[in-house]
């Protein structure tokens, strides 16, 4: 069990960047679509979501090792940490849009890749998927919305 330790700090880094770059006034600001989530579903959606990146990391890790699943992995969690930073610190929401996009592709191959070592793991990543798609769309309607503000 102690070797799930490296992906819990890993998990928690990625997830400290949401905290360090916030949406503040300036997301405020800018228009949204009307199915945009409610801000208490950010909090509440991203703590279950970690919570099963580390364990589905962890899984792959303890079954085998380094591998091509694990690359896909380590890929997702810099995307994951980097969109908060392009999207609310540099408030590059294009930049954000193509980051948005090999976070998808990384969780989606991690899936395939994990699939044949840890089922769990792969379908705990469902959900990331889809909470990823939607924020693609979300993050694609803001840039489309606010354009040239």
């Amino acid at each position: 069990m102690i070797s799930a330790i490296p992906f819990i700090l890993i998990v928690f880094a990625a997830a400290s960047s949401g905290a360090i770059f916030k949406p503040g006034e300036w997301y405020e600001g800018l228009r949204k679509p009307s199915w945009t989530p409610p801000k208490w579903a950010f909090p509440l959606v991203w703590t279950i979501l970690y919570v099963l990146i580390a364990y589905a990391g962890w899984s792959v890790w303890q079954k085998a090792g380094w591998s091509a699943a694990l690359l896909a992995w380590g890929i997702q969690i810099l995307a994951n940490a980097a969109w908060s930073w392009l999207f609310f610190g540099r408030r590059r929401m294009d930049l954000a849009l193509g980051d948005i996009a090999v976070l998808w592709l990384s969780v989606a191959a991690f899936i395939v890749l994990a699939w044949p070592i840890s089922t769990l793991a792969a379908l705990f990543f469902v959900p990331y998927l889809a909470w990823v798609s939607a924020a693609g769309a979300l993050n694609y309607s803001v840039l489309r919305l606010n354009r040239g503000g």
